[in-house]
């Protein structure tokens, strides 16, 4: 019985139209095109902000990533799910996050932004959608066959908060200090007010903890289970910013001239073939992990610092893409993500007992 009005049909409704609600609104604030929120671009930018990489046109603390993980972590206290973990392969699970970023910037777009670009007619994100799906569909083999990172076990609630207060802090400090690098051009200086971004966040990430909302778990479960639940919230998102998009003038059909975009079809396959793959053997797109570590995972707190060091080198080293396409470096690293990924997969089968 799905007791929960959040996993009921009129509750997936509400909650798809308001995410979506959300992720126009806090665009049409300043924040760039086709990404109202999008978690792996705005690590990224909170990786500039804190000093990580040198791309100037990209570092911002984005109060939204913020806001998620507070949000999160205030809805799972709200409904006692808060629960203090770690200990499932933890280092695993940070490489498993760079590898995802490596991903996400290859694409230009984590999972979210993904849709966000589809429902703006962005046709590239529509090719990048099929490596998505592929790269599921292989994490759900390793599944079948037994991969496993082991379990969590239980640890002290100081253990579990430690992210959000550190969060919590890094945000105080960028409202009340300029210690923080700012992008006075490019995508990092386009940004909704901050108390804006910050309350969208909260609200973004409360409703994600409560309705259990994950890009990738959806398409996962349907392969895995044949339950499609989880993709009708993304695709009432989808349905609501291109109303919104069609309604505004703001929906272009096409490959070209896509805001922060670019045309190669297979890297973008690729680039989302990674993402799908990692976030699969994670157990949750970027999303998903930001929610788990604020409702107490310190697994998924490793594995968020390791989105945010993947990003800070995939600019540092030439890998992220640019709306002029992918680099030598990055279709090299791409390549390597894959083998990677793959060797993670095998080595972490469960042998059957004999």
């Amino acid at each position: 019985m799905r007791k929960n009005l959040f996993a009921t049909t009129p509750g997936i409704i509400i909650v798809g139209a308001v995410i979506g609600l959300i992720a126009v609104w806090l665009q049409k604030l300043g924040n760039p095109a086709n990404m109202g929120i999008c978690v792996a671009c705005f690590e990224r930018d909170v990786a500039g902000g804190l000093g990580l990489h040198r791309a100037a046109i990209v570092q911002y603390l984005r109060p939204e990533i913020i806001g998620i993980i507070v949000g999160a972590c205030v809805m799972a206290f709200a409904n006692k799910e808060f629960k203090a973990t770690a200990g499932s392969s933890p280092f695993t699970r940070f490489v498993l996050g760079f590898v995802m970023m490596i991903g996400c910037l290859i694409f230009l777009g984590c999972p979210l932004r993904m849709v966000l670009r589809m429902a703006g007619g962005d046709l590239n994100a529509w090719v990048a959608l099929v490596g998505f799906a592929a790269g599921i569909g292989v994490g759900v083999l390793f599944l079948k066959k037994g991969f496993s990172l082991g379990r969590a076990e239980a640890v002290k609630k100081a253990e579990g908060l430690a992210l959000p207060v550190i969060v919590i802090a890094v945000f105080v400090l960028s409202i009340t200090t300029t210690v923080f690098a700012v992008s006075q051009s490019g995508p990092g200086s386009m940004h909704a007010p901050v108390a804006l971004s910050i309350i969208g966040g909260i609200a973004f990430g409360a409703i994600a903890q409560r309705t259990r909302l994950c890009f990738a778990g959806g398409l996962r479960d349907t392969f895995l289970v044949r339950d499609g639940w989880g993709l009708v919230v993304i695709g009432i998102l989808f349905a609501g910013v291109l109303v919104y998009n069609l309604a505004s003038g703001h929906f272009n059909l096409s490959f070209a001239d896509q805001p922060i975009a670019h045309t190669d079809a297979l890297w973008n396959i690729l680039g989302m073939f990674v993402v799908g793959f990692s976030a699969t053997l994670l157990g949750g797109c970027p999303l998903r992990q930001m929610v788990l570590a604020g409702s107490g995972s310190g697994d998924s707190a490793v594995t968020f610092i390791g989105l945010l060091v993947g990003a800070a080198f995939a600019h540092n080293f030439g890998i992220a893409s640019s709306p002029k396409g992918v680099t030598e470096a990055g279709q090299i690293a791409t390549v390597v993500c894959i083998v990677v990924l793959f060797v993670i997969a095998a080595v972490n089968l469960k042998r059957a007992r004999s």
